[in-house]
């Protein structure tokens, strides 16, 4: 858990018009702000402040005044899209938004494009846009809720393609020492799920990301799940023999939208737990008792396990905790049947039930995915787990 920010919370502090008034000619500032719209997952919340930044000199002339106002200790968090973050019920924090929009190509060549996205537009518009521009590399990572900022946060991936393999660059803000600095993919130090910016939450403020996107049509990842098929069918419409990008990234629409729901419909913030990472000793031994247990080879002889296959396997597929279950075609997603009502408790409860269970089973611990937000504005990495 980050301590960089964290304010002294002992004394209660008055956010009114003093603190409006100083910040409010320079920045879009609003307090007692709803914020159950701008979570997938719809959980109800109020933050006592919240700043919308269209632009990096805003932020300047934001934390330059923030610096200036240590009598009031209030701490700082970023929120992006809201795509894989649960907050609380009342926010006692001032929540930085960056929406910063606009696509820059930065370079091309005969075999590369090298492009700067914004980090408040939208990632699957992006996807969309760089497929049809005939810039690829991205495609696999279509439908995947949120904005562009956050992509690097979580490292985001899907069908056998991360974020990782197409970054260059991220432009962020270090919010502790107020500098803007300029990080390479090794400096994001991405993981599986994983980066620098993840396991040092409220400490950057990212506002681009440069990506070099490949310009061969014929260089497609297709090979996981049902996605060969799908895109081969595709290009049979087209006349083509073989599939190119805009097939795969067509088919992967038409295989989420199936299994996932979509957060407009029934909030959710797509895969609640991790895949866990187990030896194969263990992976072994478990395929004895259970020979359709599904696992993916890693290195070093570990095994990558579904969990949304465990969960099913638990008996959990559309259970849980009302008003959080499991969504009926992927257990794997938590949804939310009383948007805007149901609270951060109420995910917490449901994911004790649902670790307790697949535990009891299999002896295998999942790890939540989504990013967990306390009412001071600090990120909780071990809080409500079994």
């Amino acid at each position: 858990m980050t301590s960089a920010l964290r304010p002294d919370l002992s004394t209660q502090y008055d956010l009114s018009p003093k603190m409006s008034g100083e910040f409010s000619h320079e920045t879009s500032l609003e307090s007692s702000h709803d914020l159950s719209h701008a979570n997938t997952m719809a959980l109800a919340c109020v933050a006592d402040f919240v700043v919308t930044l269209t632009d990096e000199d805003q932020l300047d002339r934001f934390m330059a005044n923030y610096a200036g106002s240590n009598e009031y200790n209030i701490p700082l968090l970023v929120l992006s899209g809201g795509s894989n973050v649960l907050l609380p019920a009342q926010l006692h924090a001032i929540v930085l938004r960056p929406l910063m929009r606009g696509i820059v190509v930065i370079d091309q060549t005969q075999t590369y494009v090298d492009i700067e996205v914004m980090a408040g537009e939208n990632w699957h518009d992006l996807v969309i846009y760089t497929v049809a521009q005939g810039w690829y590399g991205l495609e696999n990572l279509a439908l995947i809720p949120g904005l562009t900022g956050a992509a690097p946060v979580q490292n985001i991936g899907a069908y056998g393609v991360q974020l990782e393999d197409t970054l260059q660059y991220v432009r962020a803000y270090h919010l502790p020492s107020r500098t803007w600095q300029h990080l390479s993919a090794t400096d994001c130090e991405f993981g599986y799920r994983d980066s620098l910016f993840k396991r040092s939450p409220n400490t950057w403020l990212i506002s681009r990301v440069g990506f070099r996107l490949h310009l061969d049509p014929s260089q497609i990842l297709a090979s996981y799940g049902d996605v060969q098929s799908v895109a081969q069918d595709y290009a049979k419409q087209q006349n083509r023999t073989l599939p190119i990008p805009a097939d795969v990234m067509q088919a992967i629409i038409d295989i989420r939208t199936q299994k996932l729901p979509d957060p407009k419909q029934l909030p959710n913030c797509g895969s609640f737990f991790q895949n866990p990472i187990i030896s194969n000793a263990k992976f072994t031994a478990l395929q004895e008792t259970y020979p359709d247990i599904v696992g993916y080879s890693m290195p070093q002889s570990m095994v990558k396990v579904a969990a949304g296959w465990l969960i099913e396997q638990a008996g959990l597929k559309g259970g849980g905790i009302a008003p959080i279950v499991t969504h009926q075609q992927q257990a794997l997603v938590l949804t939310n049947h009383t948007p805007y009502q149901a609270t951060q408790e109420d995910v917490a409860e449901a994911q004790r039930y649902i670790v307790a269970c697949v535990y009891e089973k299999f002896a295998i611990h999942l790890s939540r995915e989504p990013i967990w937000v306390n009412a001071d504005g600090l990120i909780g990495h071990d809080e409500h787990v079994v």
